[in-house]
């Protein structure tokens, strides 16, 4: 670990690299302007530094080419186990499935000042935008997955790594509710969009759609004060468990034990 302290705190860093010179040099460079960095070889060893919910980073710098897990689908694991901002890096320009899925790309060599940019402008980017009037709730013809990004997952892991993909997003969406129930019973509604939005980025990755949906509806103010909060609230949780019920018994189908 490289760790360099500064008066004013800055931004903790998760660097996935499977290059050790490239890794080292970046980690000295971040680590040298005021970055406290953490690196990870694979994106495995990266899911399993995060699997324990101790190591928190607020950015995750991820090489957009490297052997095993990596690109969009080490995204989609990684949402599952973080609410961190996700930055592709590379010397060249990635494919657009990577750039649609991570929250921003930065050319290597890797300056700290062009972090340092791309962190803001991602902090303006999530920004609350106003509420609508009325929520929507589930749509009866609304698929649970989406077939197409659930067969690109198959294309590119084996069928053990997909389901524990979906599997932490079925734990996750528990942990969620749970949350989102105790902000919306404190009133904090900062908090209630930050979980919407948490919703929306991992379960949109993954392909969860109808969770994704709610998620979004959460995170620009469905649930704010200028709407009927209190029927709101309950149709949202009620909408949110029913899609996390539908997930499991996708699971079960698609990847039985």
């Amino acid at each position: 670990m490289h760790d360099s302290s500064k008066t004013e705190r800055q931004p903790t860093l998760l660097l996935i690299d499977d290059d050790l010179v490239s890794r080292e040099v970046m980690a000295t460079v971040l680590s040298m302007s005021g970055f406290t960095v953490q690196t990870a070889a694979t994106g495995e060893a990266a899911l399993e530094l995060l699997s324990g919910g101790k190591y928190l980073p607020d950015a995750i710098l991820m090489d957009a080419q490297m052997p095993g897990l990596s690109g969009a689908a080490l995204i989609a694991a990684l949402r599952a186990h973080t609410k961190a901002r996700i930055l592709a890096i590379s010397a060249s320009q990635p494919p657009q499935e990577i750039l649609s899925a991570a929250d921003g790309f930065l050319l290597k060599p890797l300056a700290a000042e062009g972090l340092r940019k791309a962190l803001e402008e991602q902090r303006k980017q999530e920004a609350p935008t106003a509420a609508p009037a009325v929520a929507s709730s589930l749509g009866p013809n609304e698929p649970v997955v989406n077939p197409e990004t659930l067969a690109q997952l198959r294309q590119m892991m084996p069928e053990t790594a997909v389901r524990q993909i979906f599997a932490a997003v079925v734990a996750d969406l528990g942990r969620r509710m749970t949350a989102l129930e105790a902000a919306l019973a404190q009133g904090d509604e900062a908090e209630i969009r930050r979980i919407g939005h948490a919703i929306k980025g991992g379960c949109a990755l993954a392909g969860a759609q109808q969770a994704a949906r709610l998620g979004a509806l959460i995170e620009i103010g469905a649930l704010g004060k200028d709407s009927n909060q209190l029927d709101n609230s309950a149709r949202f949780l009620r909408d949110l468990r029913a899609a996390a019920l539908s997930l499991e018994r996708m699971l079960e189908a698609e990847f039985p034990v």
